[in-house]
């Protein structure tokens, strides 16, 4: 049995990302806040940690197909960021900021609200299109370098930053904000709820709205809670040999 009360929100939800549904019904950050203990994160949430502990502890692993991401090497875990969910993120973005023009358009005079959510849609996607160009010329790329270097038993040269402690705490810093503006949409779309004189195009607005941030939270765990903390020890190890 899994010491629960001794993780992170990030560490529970590397174990087994079942576990992400649980924090979501609560309220509970585990990818950008990944970092604070679970019984930090129940205080911040009003929730009894153990009655929380209890509902982890029912959840069955074995009872999904699950991917453990926490096995994958490291340059499995870059393939698949950049391969998935960067192309994700484009193109869903894309269709995301089409939807928000034309629901807007329709329906802007009865929920004005939809004005604001446009703004925050557009600034996010404009935001992360810069957020992702960086990891894709900057940072990724040394980590790609490192991991096989070492994989083949060589020396990787040095990051040019000095320490890919650097970019990464601002990859971090840009997540939380982003994290902050999606918490905003959720609470200006009432939690993605269509509303009863809403279309079907006002329906797949809300769907691919709550999609697209479920998908962004998986992005961020396995960035902040296992692709970043391994690339930090490898680089320490590195320099400590």
């Amino acid at each position: 049995m899994k010491k629960f009360h001794t993780m992170t929100t990030g560490q529970i939800v590397a174990c087994n990302y079942q576990y992400a549904a649980i924090f979501r019904h609560y309220g509970i950050d585990f990818c950008c806040q990944g970092n604070v203990p679970l019984k930090k994160a129940c205080e911040k949430a009003g929730i009894d940690s153990q009655t929380l502990i209890k509902e982890l502890e029912k959840e069955d692993p074995r009872a999904y197909f699950t991917v453990d991401f926490q096995s994958w090497p490291t340059d499995l875990l870059l393939d698949f960021i950049l391969k998935f969910h960067h192309r994700r993120s484009r193109s869903e973005g894309a269709l995301i900021n089409e939807l928000a023009e034309k629901v807007l358009s329709v329906h802007g005079v009865n929920h004005p609200e939809l004005r604001a959510i446009r703004q925050l849609v557009q600034e996010a996607m404009i935001d992360l299109e810069n957020h992702l160009g960086k990891k894709e010329q900057v940072l990724f790329p040394y980590l790609y370098e490192m991991t096989q270097s070492l994989a083949r038993g060589l020396r990787p040269g040095s990051f040019h930053c000095g320490t890919i402690k650097s970019p990464i705490a601002v990859m971090m810093a840009e997540h939380e904000t982003e994290g902050e503006r999606w918490r905003e949409i959720h609470r200006l779309t009432d939690g993605y709820t269509t509303p009863d004189d809403g279309c079907a195009t006002y329906w797949l607005f809300m769907e691919r709205l709550k999609l697209f941030e479920e998908g962004l939270h998986h992005h961020i765990h396995l960035e902040n809670n296992i692709v970043f903390p391994r690339a930090i020890a490898m680089e320490q190890s590195i320099r400590q040999s």
